[in-house]
């Protein structure tokens, strides 16, 4: 669900690098343990590494349960849903209850902690992607999360512990922005202070940049 109103998305996860800003040439906050993988300046190893979350980490539920739980096909999901209020709520401008109240256009009521539980109950690692963190981690790379999506980050990681692999530091709920603005790139490097080549920035669609 890190972005309703995309298309469904491709079968398998690929290596993608922001053209104007991120690099695959290496050279020699608000997270929930920003210090968990951030190790100090002087020893830090390059390259950085940036994950999108949905369908790149995690299996987003939006695609296959989030339209059985309202009794509809995803196409009648995208046609009668607001069409900003995930994007809204995706950049802290809504709170929960601001979504609840306008996530249809018709603004019909429906069952919030269902729809949280619904997602909560589809969020799991995709296959073999954790076992990649555990062998990045054990070979000390830096890794962030970089992605678009709510303060229902926060189930995720209740769920599936992402932050002993990676930090919670670049949400769009928490700077305000959404990939593929440049803003929020350069928010990144500017957090991190490195160089732009200094980064690989890992995402399942081409829409990030």
């Amino acid at each position: 669900m890190a972005q309703l109103v995309r298309a469904p998305p491709p079968p398998a996860t690929s290596l993608c690098f922001h053209p104007k800003l991120f690099s695959p040439v290496p050279r020699t906050r608000m997270a929930i343990n920003p210090t968990n993988t951030s190790p100090s300046f002087n020893s830090r190893k390059l390259p950085i590494l940036l994950f999108d979350i949905m369908d790149t980490i995690v299996r987003d539920p939006f695609y296959h349960d989030v339209p059985a739980f309202f009794a509809m096909s995803l196409k009648e999901l995208i046609e009668c849903k607001h069409p900003t209020a995930w994007l809204e709520f995706e950049n802290g401008v809504i709170d929960e209850e601001e979504l609840e109240g306008k996530f249809f256009k018709d603004r019909r009521p429906f069952d919030l902690q269902g729809l949280k539980n619904c997602m909560r109950r589809g969020y799991s690692y995709i296959d073999g992607v954790e076992q990649l963190l555990q062998d990045l981690k054990q070979n000390n790379y830096e890794m962030h999360a970089f992605t678009n999506y709510p303060i229902w980050y926060r189930i995720i990681e209740d769920k599936l512990n992402i932050s002993k692999y990676l930090s919670w530091t670049f949400c769009s709920c928490m700077y305000g922005k959404r990939k593929p603005d440049p803003d929020f790139y350069l928010a990144v490097v500017e957090h991190l202070k490195v160089d732009p080549a200094s980064c690989i920035f890992v995402d399942d669609s081409l829409f990030a940049y």
